[in-house]
């Protein structure tokens, strides 16, 4: 809607409904209510952002410092279509909109952007603040149920059902990790029914099973696995390489070393039931010098003495070298030194979805226009995890779900505007 006068876009009038109070929601309820929308934002929860206070629980990871191309490759097959959110709304821009929270961030040694204060609580309770100054009218305890037969979105509350008229709505529901929290993938069979494309549901930034042996998963669940490097072949037989830690489990491998890589892992296990992978445990050591030191002579040493003396193998290394060695095996000491460069795994499965971090799949990119509006229901947009893209832990995620909520917003003001 353009002013006569002026030439300039008119505020937009009508109603906006969001449906889902985490932070791609909350972002476009901003958007819109800064350009004169009536914002009523609904979510099943008590209260908004709650996956979101779970997440800085152990220190809010905001965003992540590196240069945009190489922030755009984390989101791999997805970077063209995320990239241009990432364009609108990049990592600088991320913390200047926290600034103007009052919250001041720094960037870590990793390169990970954080919140002085660490802590999550403190920018949700000034963004709730300044959203309800701004108009936005909160629902909780309001769990979508899709529509009815005129139009009309459908909430089941604790006093019983009841309707809200629209005239854009956003779905913000997230994936389905985290059901607890409210992201529980029930909004993916009310999308089929109507014949939007979906792609499946799946963990993402999750862990992955191993059938540890009960005496090896009793004595080092819960143990990290520091200063290894993991190899392994991907689907399209490329051999990926990262070192880092991760963490002994009860069912398998967790941490942030796994994370990082669970999406191609994902995708080997889908597609053939289990991937295998190596681990150096000794990856600044070089293979002639672990042999060297596997063969010395230890006399009246244990093995494990020896290997702990000679090149720091312990707990649970030594742990892992016992797990994949058998007696025989552990007396060759060629086959503990190549063991120890490359010691075998089969992972067989990712963990439940519900445990994972994050959800791979939802809303197919071409089942959405440009501006994130299904082109089977127009008028209903979508942002955030629901949508079929994925990134690794490390600010990644939240700055893309944050710059989906205001690229949504954009083409929910743009229809407004047009209507």
């Amino acid at each position: 809607m353009r002013d006569r006068q002026s030439g300039a876009d008119a505020p937009a009038s009508g109603r906006a409904v969001i449906i889902g109070g985490g932070p791609a929601g909350l972002m476009a309820a901003e958007v819109l209510a800064q350009q004169g929308v009536a914002v009523d934002l609904y979510d099943g929860k008590a209260s908004a952002g709650r996956k979101f206070l779970l997440a800085g629980k152990g220190g809010l990871n905001l965003t992540h410092s590196e240069a945009r191309p190489a922030f755009i490759d984390r989101f791999r097959e997805r970077r063209t279509e995320v990239g241009a959110w990432i364009a609108l709304f990049d990592s600088d821009a991320l913390r200047q909109w926290a600034a103007g929270l009052g919250i001041d961030t720094f960037v870590g040694s990793s390169g990970r952007v954080f919140p002085t204060g660490m802590k999550a609580a403190p920018l949700l309770r000034a963004w709730l603040a300044r959203l309800r100054a701004g108009g936005v009218r909160f629902h909780m305890r309001h769990r979508w149920m899709g529509w009815d037969d005129h139009g009309r979105l459908r909430f089941s509350t604790p006093d019983g059902e009841t309707g809200a008229d629209a005239d854009v709505t956003l779905l913000a529901l997230g994936g389905a990790s985290w059901p607890q929290l409210g992201s529980d993938g029930a909004w993916t069979s009310l999308l089929a029914t109507r014949r939007v494309a979906l792609a499946p549901l799946h963990a993402a930034n999750c862990g992955f099973d191993i059938p540890w042996s009960p005496h090896f998963a009793d004595k080092h669940a819960g143990m990290p696995l520091k200063n290894v490097t993991l190899a392994f072949r991907d689907r399209h037989g490329n051999t990926l390489t990262r070192n880092g830690e991760c963490v002994i489990s009860k069912h398998g491998l967790e941490g942030s070393l796994i994370y990082a890589l669970s999406a191609p892992l994902r995708e080997c296990v889908l597609a053939h039931g289990h991937v295998d992978v190596t681990f150096d445990l000794l990856p600044s050591t070089d293979p002639a010098r672990v042999l060297a030191e596997a063969g010395r002579p230890r006399g009246a040493r244990s093995l494990s003495s020896h290997l702990a003396s000679r090149l720091g193998i312990a707990g649970v290394k030594a742990g892992l070298l016992r797990e994949v060695l058998d007696k025989a095996a552990m007396a060759d000491p060629a086959r503990v030194a190549s063991t120890l460069k490359a010691l075998p795994l089969r992972l067989r499965a990712t963990r439940p979805v519900a445990e994972a971090i994050s959800t791979a799949g939802g809303v197919r990119f071409d089942a959405l226009d440009a501006d994130l509006m299904l082109t089977a229901l127009p008028g209903v947009f979508c942002a955030g995890e629901m949508i079929d893209w994925e990134a690794p832990t490390g600010g990644y995620l939240l700055t893309a779900c944050m710059a989906s909520g205001r690229v949504a917003a954009a083409g929910m003001l743009k229809r407004l505007q047009a209507e």
